[in-house]
């Protein structure tokens, strides 16, 4: 099994949270708060332009 480091949730309004993460080996990983061994994987760069995107009003939710 992979050792991801999570970060601490990011939570938007309502019931929507996020956790980052990342392995030794540098990828990056996405999951919802509380159910973190169901994730998304990507480079790290990918992943931060994402929530960015998001947090600057691109997007107002995840697909």
């Amino acid at each position: 099994m992979t050792d991801i480091a999570w970060e601490e949730p990011f939570c938007g309004e309502g019931n929507s949270c996020f956790r980052l993460g990342t392995d030794p080996q540098g990828n990056a990983y996405i999951a919802i708060a509380g159910a973190e061994d169901v994730h998304l994987t990507d480079s790290r760069d990918a992943l931060r332009t994402m929530i960015l995107d998001i947090k600057a009003g691109k997007a107002d939710h995840l697909i």
